[in-house]
């Protein structure tokens, strides 16, 4: 059976969520783990985090995300490997492409879990629901499951000497798979985390009042942190910040180590997106404020006086 896990690149590195699934595939004990990557990539580090084989479909049609070709790929990789389990990230390609490839296979698909595990030689994930007011466990009965794992769920096992055999191919993908046309590409001026794989943030509301005010207060208090800046939509609908650094339902779903929340009252479609966080601290003047209910820290105060005050603290523990 065995488990075909997608591992997302970026500039031909896998990415911090491909290490994470490896490593929780391997420690299922589900059969084989069949590392997949699409597109020119380095793949030489999988083996050491968990791959027993690597399948590359090394196509520069793949190099792009489009929905068609990926999926295609993906499905091709599922009959070459016979896996009974497919694993991603529930990221943007996730929420994309694995529902259209459940479709096209007749699987059952469980989305933004935050947690694995192997019952009764059954793979079986949680997820919460309900705006993340509740937890299920959910499994699949068709042939193949497919399964999306929300980023920093797992932790990155230190690597091994380990090796896998690697497996090339192009997917079975063509020119007239592409349904999309990448004029061009621009990279983004900031080098930071983005915010679904970032393991801390900090993140302002709409009560900052203005962009310089977001900038000068969020953003090197982020700095302090190591962390990734991000905002409630409020934030971004009055200008404050980019749609990009959006936190919630109608933003990035995020599950970091440390969430923290400034200014920000709470509202449900916010809590949506990031109410798995393992570490909570709010500050917030009202002492109302939904957030405070789900805070592991809550500090009831004036965001100005305390943001800066944890900036100080911050800067002299991790210099």
């Amino acid at each position: 059976m065995g488990i075909l896990v997608l591992c997302d690149t970026d500039g031909g590195v896998p990415r911090k969520s491909a290490y994470e699934l490896l490593g929780k595939a391997k420690a299922l004990g589900l059969g084989t783990v069949t590392a997949l990557v699409l597109g020119p990539a380095d793949v030489s580090s999988l083996g050491g985090y968990g791959a027993d084989a690597v399948l590359h479909y090394n196509n520069a049609a793949l190099a792009t995300y489009s929905t068609g070709a990926t999926v295609k790929a993906l499905a091709n990789a599922v009959a070459a490997t016979g896996a009974g389990y497919v694993l991603g990230s529930a990221n943007q390609v996730g929420r994309d492409a694995f529902p259209r490839l459940a479709a096209r296979l007749g699987a059952g698909l469980v989305v933004e879990c935050t947690d694995l595990r192997s019952e009764g030689g059954k793979l079986v994930g949680r997820r919460p629901v309900y705006g993340g007011k509740a937890l299920v466990d959910a499994r699949v009965q068709s042939a193949v499951g497919l399964f999306t794992v929300r980023p920093n769920s797992f932790p990155i096992a230190a690597p091994t000497a380990a090796t896998a055999a690697v497996t090339t191919g192009d997917g079975g993908v063509s020119a007239s798979d592409i349904d999309v046309k990448v004029v061009q590409t621009l990279a983004p001026d900031s080098k930071q985390v983005d915010l679904t794989e970032a393991d801390r943030i900090v993140a302002g509301g709409r009560s900052l009042k203005s962009k310089e005010l977001f900038d000068s207060v969020v953003r090197p208090l982020a700095a302090a942190v190591h962390a990734t800046p991000g905002a409630s939509r409020a934030a971004v609908d009055a200008g404050l910040a980019t749609h990009g650094d959006q936190v919630g339902q109608t933003g990035k779903v995020v599950n970091p180590s440390l969430y923290i929340a400034l200014g920000i009252s709470g509202a449900i479609q916010h809590l949506a997106g990031m109410r798995t966080s393992r570490v909570i601290v709010a500050v917030n003047k009202d002492a109302d404020a939904p957030i405070f209910q789900f805070a592991t820290y809550g500090y009831v105060g004036d965001l100005f006086e305390i943001a800066p005050l944890l900036q100080k603290e911050f800067e002299k523990i991790l210099a």
